[in-house]
């Protein structure tokens, strides 16, 4: 806005410069044009030139041409080109320096008889040279002073939408992260240009809220409505006659049933309905302990122990779910660190798809074909309860290959309140 204020101020500056200039010039040369026809009406009807014509002109008259030998007054000091004009009977007029009388500018005119007289008057040019150096001098400043003034209101101008407009970034940023229940608000005026943008930001935040809304207690009402038949169907199914089609159908009713289990534990999450029981434990035993349970194919390195505050039973999902994941979609060694208040789990299999590590685990989406088959509930439930008890997680790939899950726990004492 700077650069454009100047541009236009320098613009507008250099076409008026111009025209003053071109207007001074102009007046200067018709003053000295007429000047010296007055003197050469004057010789021709006399005979001679005027003595006092006016006090600001100055006449000379050449007895002879320029370089002649036939005695007279010097020849005046006009420019060469003027010079040489009069010299072969045209008349012209000049801005050049003057005659050692008169230091500075003036304005020349000649004129030639053809017979080797010369006539020459000149005007002193100051006045119009001071005229425009004081109109230069008003042009720099109220170029100056236009551009300070422009400057500092678009700054003003800018400070404000952009201001508003970072508020609108800032609760846009918010919602994106999970928090559907944020809005900006009114933002300047009804029919402003960051007010409507506000007012649809806004609009598709409730929108996304009443989708979601939806979609939860949807999930929700499915697993419940699914959970009693499902119960039943897994008893009928543990009373069939044993054989192979048996062992198929029952591992089918448990794996339904452990799927409405996890949809309905999801829900719970959404809702929040449960809270943290925190407690300070040390983390070295209680991974121990979980790894323990999970089966062949999982190594612990105790690397450093800690204390730290956690829901335990919550902190077990976790775990579970991320070594499950590891088995299932990975490939063995499951490695399990604990680093102080860190915990790592880390397969040798193809590694997190790009979705999953820019997107977060998303529900009823597993990511690339090569991490294997299932619903993408587990990583979901897993982040939910490290949400739930104030636990980071942080999922990336080894550049050695391999899926890395990175739980960073608070130290003892720093954990999140019971009503968080």
């Amino acid at each position: 806005m700077a650069v454009v204020s100047l541009l236009l101020a320098l613009t507008l500056g250099l076409l008026v410069h111009r025209a003053e200039v071109g207007q001074h010039v102009a007046q200067a040369r018709s003053a000295a044009t007429t000047a010296l026809d007055i003197q050469l009406d004057t010789y021709n009807r006399t005979g001679s030139l005027s003595p006092a014509w006016d006090a600001r002109a100055r006449t000379w008259t050449l007895a002879s041409p320029p370089g002649g030998t036939t005695a007279g007054p010097p020849p005046p000091p006009l420019p060469p080109a003027l010079l040489r004009l009069a010299a072969q009977g045209h008349r012209g007029s000049m801005l050049a320096p003057g005659p050692a009388a008169q230091p500075g500018t003036v304005m020349w005119a000649a004129a030639g008889d053809g017979h080797g007289r010369l006539f020459a008057v000149w005007l002193d040019y100051s006045e119009h040279q001071h005229a425009i150096t004081q109109l230069d001098r008003t042009i720099l400043v109220s170029g100056l002073l236009s551009v300070l003034v422009t400057v500092l209101a678009g700054t003003f101008a800018a400070h404000r939408i952009s201001g508003r407009l970072r508020t609108a970034a800032g609760i846009a940023r918010t919602i994106a992260g999970g928090d559907l229940d944020a809005r900006i608000g009114p933002l300047g005026r009804p029919r402003d240009e960051v007010a409507e943008l506000a007012a649809a930001v806004d609009s598709m935040s409730a929108v996304l809220r009443t989708k979601l809304a939806n979609e939860q207690r949807f999930t929700a009402d499915v697993a419940h409505e699914l959970r009693t038949p499902l119960t039943g169907l897994l008893t009928a199914a543990e009373l069939l006659p044993e054989g192979r089609p048996t062992e198929l159908v029952q591992n089918r009713v448990r794996l339904l049933c452990r799927l409405t289990e996890d949809l309905l534990e999801v829900s719970r999450l959404d809702a929040g309905a449960e809270t943290p029981e925190l407690a300070v434990v040390p983390l070295g035993a209680l991974v121990g302990g979980i790894v323990r349970t999970a089966g062949p194919g999982v190594e612990l390195r105790l690397a450093a122990d800690a204390k730290v505050t956690t829901d335990p039973r919550r902190l077990d999902r976790v775990l579970a779910n991320l070594v499950a994941n590891a088995l299932r979609h990975g490939a063995q060694p499951v490695r399990v660190t604990v680093a102080g208040s860190t915990v790592t789990v880390r397969d040798h299999g193809p590694g997190y798809p790009p979705e999953v590590l820019s997107e977060g685990p998303q529900r009823f989406r597993t990511g690339a074909r090569e991490r294997g088959h299932g619903h993408g509930l587990g990583l979901t439930i897993a982040q939910g309860h490290a949400a739930a008890i104030g636990v980071e997680l942080v999922l990336r790939n080894d550049p050695a290959g391999g899926a890395v899950a990175e739980l960073r726990l608070p130290p003892a004492g720093e954990g999140p309140s019971a009503d968080s």
